[in-house]
Formats: structure tokens, sequence, C-alpha cells
């Protein structure tokens, strides 16, 4: 973006909720949605869309949350508003004039101009088959809006995309991404997992952390021809991960997942889903000749039921996971493993 083309932004400005706003069904949380909007301006919105009801209706939706909405009706130019300023949240009609949305979502997430961050959201007119939802995960897309619509519902799904989006904007501009997969650097982990126990210590609820290691040769940025690339690999982990759930990398193949509210069973099952959705994925080493195969997965976890009964330093909760994936006593056949204290006793824990 040069600085010729500034982002547009929108003023805040005083806004006044009558009674019935607020005791309407939902009314109160958009009232406390919009007094949590930056200060900078209104989120901004780029809505892809033909301009029929459906659109028409989305888009009031969405200002009287308390969004600022670019509209645009063809795909092509919703791509170049994209590319120019910079939306924290992008959603596309299924059916474009000039191109499926499916394949805009899938455009929109190749292009180095558009945050990775960015959430990309495909709304659908008729009620979503299976099908339509895994095309357009598989695209990059973070959700399907699709009938029956709740109001309410789609709010603060969007309300709590962007803050998740806003968060990695900042996290980049502090140095705690990862420059080539836009995930949380281990820095950046260390962070979150200060975070996540300083709520879970004052909440007395559970946290867990899986670390995945994937048995595949990463590709570098600067001699992409010898490996295979991540992106696929890293959008399997985000959709089988939850939301709430904190993501990054811990080294060239390994990846943790930091779980709030997660205690040693919803680990396991966390385990299974990511790995799954990853072994589900098969991309062929950019080397010629090379041929699709599944990847092998190995996993480790750690999990405390209640961080205020069993105090731990969060970050020792990535570190156990992390020492799991190769010491810890064995699940699921072997390749699930949880810390063993009696296997690790010896070793003493690093910081990140």
């Amino acid at each position: 973006m040069s600085p010729a083309t500034p982002r547009p932004r929108v003023c805040r400005c005083s806004t006044v909720f009558s009674r019935e706003a607020l005791h309407t069904r939902g009314g109160l949380e958009r009232v406390l949605m919009t007094e949590r909007m930056p200060q900078g301006g209104l989120p901004l919105v780029l809505l892809a869309g033909d301009g029929q009801e459906a659109t028409r209706w989305l888009r009031g939706l969405l200002e009287s949350g308390g969004y600022a909405v670019l509209q645009e009706r063809s795909g092509q130019h919703a791509l170049d508003r994209a590319r120019t300023t910079e939306p924290d949240v992008i959603l596309v009609d299924a059916e474009l004039p000039d191109m499926q949305g499916v394949e805009l979502c899938r455009t929109l997430r190749a292009d180095p101009r558009v945050s990775s961050s960015t959430p990309i959201l495909l709304t659908i007119r008729d009620a979503a088959t299976r099908a339509q939802r895994l095309a357009a995960l598989r695209a990059g897309a973070w959700e399907c809006i699709a009938p029956p619509h709740d109001a309410d519902e789609i709010l603060l799904k969007i309300g709590a995309y962007v803050h998740a989006k806003l968060d990695a904007d900042r996290a980049r501009t502090d140095g705690l991404l990862d420059v080539t997969t836009g995930l949380y650097n281990r820095q950046g982990l260390a962070r979150r997992a200060r975070e996540l126990g300083s709520q879970a210590f004052r909440e007395h609820g559970p946290l867990a952390c899986v670390v995945l290691a994937l048995d595949v040769e990463p590709a570098e940025p600067a001699q992409p021809q010898g490996g295979t690339s991540l992106g696929p690999y890293v959008q399997a982990i985000k959709s089988a991960a939850r939301l709430s759930d904190v993501i990054g990398r811990l080294s060239a193949t390994e990846f943790a997942v930091l779980a709030p509210g997660t205690d040693a069973d919803g680990a396991r099952r966390l385990a299974e889903r990511l790995a799954n959705s990853v072994s589900a994925t098969t991309v062929a080493p950019a080397a010629a000749g090379g041929a699709a195969a599944p990847v092998r997965v190995r996993c480790g976890y750690e999990a405390v039921a209640n961080v205020g009964y069993a105090p731990i330093e969060p970050v020792d909760l990535l570190v156990r996971a992390a020492a799991a994936v190769r010491t810890g006593r064995a699940d699921s056949g072997g390749w699930l493993r949880r810390f063993d204290e009696s296997v690790n006793a010896t070793t003493p824990p690093s910081t990140p």
C-alpha cells in the first residue's frame, strides 16, 4: 500500500441507542461490541456482492453493528479494493457476476498484498451443503454465512474474527509473528501463553497445549524448489482449531496450539482433529517429479485441569508439550504422547 493511497477510515462518533435497541435480543451485545471498536476508526468490512436482497440485508446489519462497509459488485473490483484498503474482514458472495465466490476467496488468500490474518467469509444464499462448506474452507475462507440467518450470531462471530485480526496486526508490528506462516513465533507464543495462563488462574479454569510435528522437509523461502510448501498444512491446522485457540510455529516443522478452557480429554480430542486435518492434506514436493503423499503427524500434549489450584508457569506448558512429542507417555498407538514427569524430571525447562 503506497503512502499516496492511505486506508480510508471512518471517524468514531457518539451514537445514541434507544431503550428498545437495548432490550431487543442481542441489542446489548451490539452496544458492547461497538464500544470495543478501535479508537482510530470503525473496523472496515469489504463486501463483495451484487446488491441483491441478501447482500443489502447483510450490509445493513453490519452498519448497524458498528462497521464501516465498502461494497464492490464484481470479484475483480473487490480484489483491487482489498489490495489497496487493508480491510479488517472480507465477505464474499458465493455468486458474483464475473466469477464464483470460492475462486475469489482462493485468489485473495494467495495474494501477498492481502494479509494472511484477514478473515474471509463466504456468504451463501441458500442453505449450505457440506460440499460447499468444504470447498470454501479449502479456498481459504474462515467461515460460511448461510440461511437460516441469526443476526446476533453473525455479528458476534465477525466481531471475534476482527479482534483476532487486529491482535495479529499488533503482533506483527511487535515482531511476534513468524514471517513464513503468519502464525505466532516462539516469542509470540510465550507472550500469549502468559496471557492465557493469567486468565485461567483468575478463573480457576483448565489450560492445555498440543504440539504437532510434521515429517516433511519444508521449502526455504530463498530456495522454494527444494522442499514442501507449509501453507496447506498451516491452513489445515487453522481449520481444525477453535477461534479461541492460539496457534504458533515452534520450529521448521513443529506447531503449537494453546487451548484455553481445555482439559486432558479435550486436548486429546483436539490433537485428533488437528492430526486428521493435516493428514488429509496432500502437498506435492516442489521438486520436479515429486508425488503428493499424506504427511505423518506426531503429537505431544500437556494439560492442567485447574490452573488456580495447580499453578504452572504457562511457558512450561509449551515446553512440556514439545518434550512430549519425543519422550512422553504413549497414547493412541504411539502417534500421540502426553508429557511424562518421570521421564523429563532431570531436564530443566527452557523459556522460548
